[in-house]
């Protein structure tokens, strides 16, 4: 994924950096939204969210079927501040990748994400972050 990164105030980023949950938004074949809480991370250096599920998921499904094209939404919410990070997303089982993703994972929440034996990455190119109260 070649892109440049969003640009972010580090007051921004500070709060992404946040363990907190967000809800991660996809479309079914049929057009309509799938809105699921998720933990995430996000990489300011290169734009690149990413977020961990099973290859079965509907999220994962959701953007398997949209292709190259499929954009999905990550809002992390904390009373009246939010942040939305919005992009197109691809699915990866590739080792090195869902590696990283985990890695991340395990820093921002102190914890590993579970490990089904179908783990996926989601990785989000982030081109586009809303913002209110930040």
């Amino acid at each position: 994924m070649s892109r440049a990164p969003v640009e972010l105030p580090p007051i921004t980023r500070a709060f992404l950096d946040r363990p907190d949950t967000a809800t991660f938004t996809t479309r079914r074949p049929d057009g309509t939204p799938h809105v699921t809480p998720v933990r995430f991370t996000f990489d300011g250096s290169t734009g690149l969210a990413r977020v961990t599920t099973r290859a079965g998921s509907r999220k994962a499904r959701n953007v398997a079927a949209g292709g190259p094209a499929a954009r999905v939404a990550l809002c992390q919410v904390d009373g009246f501040r939010w942040v939305t990070l919005e992009g197109r997303a691809v699915v990866t089982d590739d080792p090195a990748r869902l590696a990283e993703a985990v890695r991340r994972y395990t820093v921002r929440y102190r914890a590993a994400p579970p490990s089904p034996p179908d783990l996926v990455v989601i990785e989000i190119a982030v081109d586009r972050a809303l913002s209110l109260n930040l």
